[in-house]
């Protein structure tokens, strides 16, 4: 029986076989976490939903929360603290384990917690009717379990009595109840090692054999643990305690362990664990004879940590073997000796090719298996890739002179940024995390039609292809794409990825057309796992897995009950925004028209960067600047800003960027049918904006908002109001990055447009800061510090088509025309309006002061009818760019 564990907070979340270990998240228990429960216990509910986000955006797939302390009613926080998640989609999308050994405690999360979560735990140590009573309630919540082996004699500290609970709870539960095996996990009990008793010595191979056991014998289960307690006996000796944590859960996961608690920063990599250490925890982890544990004990006397300067491990690894130092070089990304170091191992080996595949290989494997165990982070692992490109690059002229052969990959994956869209960051990311793990890419670029991607793939004769994509309209692509795929009868696998993709959507309009794999993939660390699952000999089990989820998601999606109400858009209109016009002033700016900034100074634009997104990009997730001193990726994420910063420097003293932007301020009023209107100097209609109106039925007194409630309506007296609109850029990315892609060095080509990426955001910020003080002049005495400027706590909003409040691209044209763009400043529109160059934004300026960013939602038929009308479009194109916001 295949294992496959189904939870859902508001996203589904599926272990499939072969799953990397899951890491439960803990700072949201209070026997966890000190600071969050001082929080519980002062009822600082928004504070302590803050850590359950940092966790989330840390990576957390499963968050555990406990409220379990003498001082707290932990019903009355269980149930305040999971509402208050509720109503937090970025943290409720995740599964949760309610953790608690009150009964009522659990009930009470059970009745208030989203989707389906994990109840920690129960147990036969109250007997079997009140096992049985219990598991028969969580079932009725259709949640999993976690069985504690444990029984009315007491805790499991032995193989047997280990297998004696587990057997017996799972006949109850299985046998007796038909609750789904794949729903139950065991907790086997982690005990201390090295402790000098003897009825201890087997603790660890106890676990690890129950753990075996377990997946052996009963089917579909699985097993949970919590790691840090093996190292108990050694806490004050860090070193050890970390050492001993990594070594027992290496192995925990190679006899079955699927998922736990562990806490990263109690955790060494077990590959860099010193051999003489790890082989004395590995004795006493495995029992190898009665010495073990004091050999252990007496070697960890002589341990004096952080002995060794930086630079003393430098000229240690030049002395090692030529195989450990070019692994060294692929882990720590350090090309300073590569090429002397390639030539030497060149010399010893056969034939040049034996090189890559030996230990040139040998070292990706190990970069690739310790980012799929989040053992090292993105920016490592690009660069990484950096070293490997320039080793390859050095033995290619003496390949091509033996002429034999050619290096065996994993496979051949063709990636591409669909037509129309020129966005690529995240799929060239992907490229390399694939290309670690040895598998051959074949990159054509962006703006790519299906025409290419599918004469390629079949030239190339690849294993998979995978599709990019940032705006809305490449969604479509997509599915052009794979129904082109289909016509032609063709199979090739099809990875699905992007800032607007998404499993949802996946499985609703893109694998229905097509009758062989597609499955979405969340970000860059998911790849490898999907590519190898779609390319290994059980690769048809995997899309057999993916294509019943898939249906299972389109069923709930289109059976899924209770329906939002939706207002006529001629109720929505009569619920607009209700301001008092008679009241309002209309801000009249010092200068009319479009202007054009050519010589702005990228040294001015450095107080206005947000850096939080640039970490997201690299997938190290956390709040800046708090991140750069997390235990976890603190080190990482302070060299990654360091690069940033030098590589910002080079760009200001070189001048290797331009940024370049248009504005344009006009007289405006807005009518009944929520368009604005814009007029010239001379009052005449000379364009309008077409904006969209929210349709979802709201609470009392609560308005449904279009873009135009902001605006003065035309009125008797003919007193206009005014907008403004705006496109900036930065030019010169681009090239900059196929410069260093040239030179083997992924890690500046994504650095380069990372950067730009937050430049053009500074730049919108930077000009906006102007429009408001300067050019339009309606807040000329702002003052507000870096922080404010990003959590922007200005007066008026610079909404952008494509986005929440504006999701039609369309609007795009219309900037376009009035700004005359493409002339002034050289950013183009691409067939599907994505803005080149790709760091890029346009937008509106709104100065009233009720003015504020807000989400459509979605909109019914009615409106797509009524904006084409407007708009003068034939209904399908007007359906083809609201699609996604269609109820």
């Amino acid at each position: 029986m295949q294992s496959i564990l189904k939870l859902s907070g508001l996203e589904v979340f599926t272990v499939y076989p072969g799953s990397n270990f899951i890491n439960i998240g803990e700072r949201t228990n209070v026997t966890g976490s000190r600071k969050f429960l001082n929080l519980i216990k002062n009822e600082k509910y928004d504070e302590a939903l803050s850590i359950a986000r940092e966790q989330v955006e840390g990576g957390a797939q499963i968050i555990d929360i406990c409220m379990d302390e003498g001082l707290i009613d932990g019903v009355k926080a269980m149930t305040t603290f999971l509402r208050l998640i509720a109503s937090e989609p970025d943290i409720a999308r995740v599964p949760i384990v309610i953790d608690s050994s009150n009964w009522e405690v659990i009930e009470a999360g059970l009745k208030n917690i989203q989707g389906k979560g994990i109840v920690n735990s129960i147990s036969l140590k109250e007997g079997e009717e009140e096992f049985i009573k219990k598991a028969k309630i969580i079932q009725r919540y259709g949640a999993a379990v976690i069985i504690m082996a444990f029984d009315e004699e007491g805790q499991a500290d032995n193989l047997e009595k280990r297998k004696n609970i587990s057997q017996r709870s799972y006949n109850i539960l299985v046998h007796q109840l038909n609750m789904n095996p794949s729903d139950i996990i065991f907790d086997l009990n982690v005990f201390p090692v090295g402790t000098g008793m003897k009825e201890h010595r087997r603790n660890a191979l106890d676990f690890f054999e129950g753990t075996r056991w377990v997946k052996e014998n009963l089917p579909g289960c699985f097993v949970s643990g919590g790691v840090s307690n093996v190292s108990f006996s050694f806490r004050g000796n860090n070193k050890v305690r970390e050492s001993i944590n990594a070594a027992f859960l290496y192995h925990a996961i190679q006899y079955g362990l699927d998922m736990g608690i562990v806490n990263p920063t109690q955790l060494a990599i077990y590959q860099e664990i010193e051999p003489e250490l790890l082989q004395k925890i590995e004795e006493v982890l495995f029992d190898k004879d009665e010495n073990a544990t004091e050999r252990l004990i007496e070697y960890a006397e002589t341990i004096v940590q952080n002995k060794e300067t930086k630079e003393q491990k430098i000229e240690e690894w030049r002395s090692w073997p030529i195989e450990k130092r070019l692994e060294f070089a692929l882990i720590k990304g350090n090309a300073n000796y590569i090429e002397q170091d390639v030539e030497e191992a060149r010399l010893q080996a056969n034939k040049p090719l034996d090189v890559i595949e030996g230990p040139l290989m040998d070292g990706m494997n190990t970069v690739g298996e310790l980012f799929g165990a989040g053992k090292m982070f993105l920016p490592q692992v690009v660069k990484t890739a950096r070293v490997m490109k320039k080793a390859v690059a050095y033995l290619q002229p003496f390949i091509e002179a033996e002429k034999n052969g050619e290096s065996q990959s994993n496979g051949k994956i063709l990636m591409a940024t669909v037509k129309g869209d020129v966005h690529d960051i995240g799929k060239n990311i992907v490229g390399v995390v694939l290309a670690c793990n040895n598998y051959e890419i074949i990159d054509l670029g962006v703006m790519v039609p299906k025409e290419k991607i599918i004469e390629t793939a079949i030239k190339e004769k690849v294993d998979l292809i995978g599709l990019s994509g940032l705006i809305t309209p490449s969604l479509d692509e997509m599915i052009h794409v794979v129904e082109e795929l289909e016509r032609r009868n063709l199979s090739f696998p099809v990875m699905i990825g992007g800032a607007t993709t998404s499993k949802i959507h996946t499985a609703l309009k893109i694998a229905p057309k097509y009758s062989h794999a597609v499955i979405h993939v969340l970000d860059a660390s998911k790849s490898v796992t999907v590519a190898s699952s779609l390319l290994s000999s059980q690769s048809e089990d995997f899309k057999k897995i993916i294509s019943e989820e898939y249906t299972h998601l389109r069923e709930g999606y289109l059976n899924r009950g209770t329906e939002k109400e939706y207002l006529s858009l001629v109720q929505a209109r009569m619920n607009k925004l209700k301001i008092d016009w008679k009241l309002y002033t209309p801000y009249i700016p010092k200068q009319l028209g479009v202007q054009v900034f050519t010589s702005i100074r990228l040294e001015d634009l450095t107080e206005y960067i947000d850096w939080q997104p640039f970490f997201r990009t690299w997938q190290l997730t956390g709040k800046y600047p708090e991140l750069l001193s997390d235990k976890v990726i603190g080190e990482e994420a302070s060299q990654l800003h360091k690069d940033a910063l030098k590589m910002l420097e080079k760009i200001i003293a070189e001048k290797l960027l331009q940024p370049k932007a248009v504005i344009g301020l006009f007289k405006a009023n807005s009518n009944q049918q929520d368009d604005i209107e814009i007029y010239s100097n001379e009052n005449n209609l000379i364009h309008t904006f077409r904006t969209l109106r929210q349709q979802s039925k709201k609470s009392q007194g609560a308005p449904n908002l279009a873009l135009s409630d902001f605006i003065l309506p035309k009125n008797k007296e003919n007193i206009h109001d005014y907008i403004g609109c705006f496109t900036v850029s930065i030019f010169g990315a681009e090239s900059l990055a196929k410069h260093y892609e040239a030179n083997y060095d992924d890690y500046s080509a994504i650095m380069i447009k990372a950067v730009s990426d937050r430049l053009v955001e500074a730049l919108a910020e930077y000009m906006h800061a102007r429009v408001r003080k300067e050019i339009w002049g309606y807040a000329p005495k702002e003052i507000l510090d870096r922080e404010l400027l990003i959590k922007e706590k200005y007066q008026g909003i610079r909404p952008a088509p494509g986005y929440p409040a504006c999701p039609d691209h369309l609007e795009k044209i219309t900037i376009w025309e009035l700004l005359d763009v493409n002339n002034n400043i050289g950013v183009q529109l691409t067939e599907n309006l994505a803005m080149y160059p790709a760091s890029s934004i346009s937008g509106y300026y709104f100065a009233n002061p009720q003015s504020k960013y807000f989400g459509l939602g979605k909109i019914t038929q009615d409106q797509v009818e009524d904006y084409a009308k407007r708009k003068e479009i034939k209904l399908k194109d007007a359906q083809y760019w609201l699609t996604p916001n269609l109820a």
